[in-house]
């Protein structure tokens, strides 16, 4: 027997002697059936089947009769192979779900997840993982879309080589359905006003926007503190003025359903964009739009808990002008602005001799054009160059005209007088949506 033994597992010998042993002891009537059928861990039926083949073909019958003869659900070898060398060949860098996503769609290779897995671990294509980590209790989602979204970034070399780009997505806590999601040279405070800019045309205004504390979106006076709610950024001044919350995240963990989004993101899009050979950021970014949008949102979305949406329309809204970086400049004494080393010149006005002195806002347009306000009216709008693009037309000259008249009427000197400039200053205030540099 123990020459028969040495082509089976220990384990397998090891049973088989210790099923003989409990055998002999019951058929010598030391123990009683029922006991060695205990001792062994099978019914008492089972046992009477073992001693029937015990003393029907001797030791040899104890064996496991399955390792004779190859299990007739066994992939074939020529299959096998051919499974592992489409990984090592082409899909190496692939996640085994994704992997396994493939074989069906490309190949028509039905094989189990389970597997492919143990088939790749087996062949030390693939790492064993172990899970470890504190328990948590998972958060539940909102029950309904458009109720909370998140907007974060994920800096990875997505091309596979020495560059990095930021990915920026926005996605819906009830759903994960993703309505943004762009390549980026780095995430920047018009990267995301240029997200969310689209997700609002595109849906609609939503309820609250939950994010990291980055620079973007929050001041936080003290590094890893508590956020400055007064003082909003570029970002918060836009949201504030659409009426949407914002919502800081103090950990990773706390950002679990967009952490574990960019978990699949980076298993999947660089191999994806390697596969169609994509090489530049517009290209990239092309391919994400047109296509690769709908295939995740089809993959991963998941049905909201109730029936209905939260998202309600801003066809009210300029957007255009909400979604601008401001910041304030006073008119030098040659009627010119100054903006990062650009310098613009502002026409004649008719309503006064000069601009001089005048609070100025600067709106810093996503295409970086530049719209000059005075007293909540255009006098301006230039290139990032400093080039004046649009003159004011009669209509703007005579509401800017109307509106500072009305201000300086409520004065006692009459309007032909010299009016110094610190005088005019308190009728041209800070706008209060402006943020300090």
């Amino acid at each position: 027997m123990r020459e028969s033994m040495e082509i089976y597992p220990q384990t397998a010998a090891e049973r088989a002697m210790k099923l003989q042993e409990v055998l002999s002891r019951a058929t010598a009537g030391r123990i009683k059936w029922w006991q060695a059928a205990e001792l062994v861990g099978i019914s008492e039926r089972q046992m009477r089947r073992w001693r029937k083949r015990l003393e029907d073909e001797g030791p040899q019958g104890l064996l496991d009769r399955r390792r004779r003869k190859p299990s007739s659900r066994r992939v074939p070898k020529a299959q096998a192979d051919e499974v592992l060398g489409l990984y090592r060949d082409r899909y190496f860098d692939l996640n085994v779900r994704h992997f396994h996503e493939k074989l069906g769609e490309e190949h028509q290779i039905g094989l189990s997840y389970t597997w492919v897995k143990q088939a790749l671990q087996s062949a030390g294509l693939v790492k064993r993982k172990s899970r470890r980590g504190v328990h948590r209790k998972r958060r539940e989602r909102r029950p309904l879309p458009g109720m909370m979204l998140h907007i974060d970034g994920s800096e990875h070399h997505w091309f596979q080589d020495e560059r990095k780009h930021d990915l920026i997505v926005i996605l819906d806590d009830a759903t994960s359905e993703i309505y943004y999601a762009q390549l980026a040279e780095e995430e920047t405070t018009a990267t995301v006003m240029a997200g969310l800019r689209a997700v609002i045309e595109r849906k609609g205004l939503f309820c609250s926007l939950y994010s990291d504390r980055g620079a973007h979106f929050w001041l936080t006076p003290k590094s890893g503190g508590k956020v400055d709610y007064e003082r909003p950024t570029q970002v918060g001044r836009a949201m504030k003025e659409l009426g949407v919350n914002m919502i800081p995240s103090y950990s990773p963990q706390a950002r679990g359903r967009s952490e574990r989004s960019f978990s699949t993101w980076q298993g999947r899009l660089p191999q994806e964009l390697r596969l169609r050979g994509i090489r530049t950021l517009e290209a990239a970014n092309k391919f994400l739009s047109e296509h690769y949008i709908t295939e995740f949102n089809r993959r991963f979305t998941v049905p909201a808990a109730e029936r209905g949406t939260a998202f309600i329309s801003c066809r009210h809204r300029n957007l255009e002008m909400v979604f601008t970086q401001r910041y304030e400049r006073t008119v030098d004494r040659d009627n010119t602005v100054s903006f990062y080393n650009v310098i613009m010149q502002l026409e004649r006005a008719e309503w006064r001799p000069t601009l001089a002195g005048c609070k100025v806002i600067i709106h810093q347009h996503l295409d970086q054009t530049l719209t000059l306000m005075i007293a909540g009216h255009r006098v301006g709008h230039y290139s990032a160059e400093g080039k004046l693009l649009t003159p004011l037309t009669k209509k703007q000259i005579k509401d800017v005209e109307k509106t500072l008249r009305g201000k300086v009427q409520k004065q006692t000197f009459p309007l032909n007088l010299q009016i110094p400039h610190n005088t005019l200053d308190s009728h041209f205030p800070t706008a209060s949506t402006a943020t300090n540099l």
